[in-house]
């Protein structure tokens, strides 16, 4: 998982998982193009546990698939 790659790979290759990205790529608003992949999974609390091991310094967290209606989100 040393490979960059774009969102679009990212969705393609890692479909309905959790994602989390390192050396970021970004654009002008601050909006991630790419990056490489440092985990990923499908079940959101392995990797809400996996994540703790890495502390990464400037990471995106990414879900690539349909957002359940029971899920919320805080930023």
């Amino acid at each position: 998982m040393d490979e960059m790659l774009t969102i679009e790979e990212i969705k393609s290759k890692y479909d309905s998982e959790w994602v989390l990205i390192g050396d970021l790529q970004t654009n002008e608003a601050l909006e991630v193009q790419g990056g490489k992949v440092l985990y990923h999974s499908s079940d959101r609390e392995e990797f809400d546990r996996k994540v703790l091991e890495f502390h990464p310094e400037r990471f995106a967290v990414l879900y690539t698939g349909k957002i359940p209606e029971q899920m919320e989100f805080v930023l």
